[in-house]
């Protein structure tokens, strides 16, 4: 059985090795120092799976700024896909964002993460034809 609840604290380690697992994980972003920024701003959107023993097996980030939603940090155990978890989980943060009254939600993926991009169209998703960009503002 599986269950989503908010993430924790004791949830910390485990998350970051789940990310690390599933290549979320890049060498310019410190995953502690994203946790803890997470749970400065919305940290009832920062979701974990979690199996009949509590260990964590799937989690997502999800953020509002009142024009959009996002959702980062979707990952499940490899050994556990195909189970829904991913699914479950964008689903119910899509329906936190909703009772935000949140009207849309976005994410991004690399250009080159095929099997990640048809995840999302199997849930809807739309794929844009634009270019990213960003600044880092404190260097980590």
């Amino acid at each position: 059985m599986v269950s989503i609840r908010v993430f924790t604290l004791r949830d910390t380690e485990s998350v970051i090795s789940l990310w690390q697992e599933t290549g979320l994980t890049r060498s310019w972003n410190n995953p502690h120092l994203d946790i803890q920024r997470k749970l400065t701003v919305q940290p009832e959107l920062f979701l974990v799976a979690v199996d009949e023993t509590d260990d964590v097996i799937g989690s997502v980030m999800a953020g509002y700024d009142g024009h959009r939603g996002w959702l980062y940090y979707l990952a499940s155990r490899p050994a556990r896909r195909g189970q829904g978890i991913g699914r479950a989980l964008v689903e119910h943060a899509e329906e936190l964002l909703l009772e935000m009254g949140c009207p849309k939600v976005q994410l991004q993926v690399r250009p080159d993460n095929e099997a990640v991009l048809s995840f999302y169209d199997a849930l809807g998703y739309e794929r844009f034809d634009i270019s990213a960009t960003g600044k880092r503002l404190i260097a980590d």
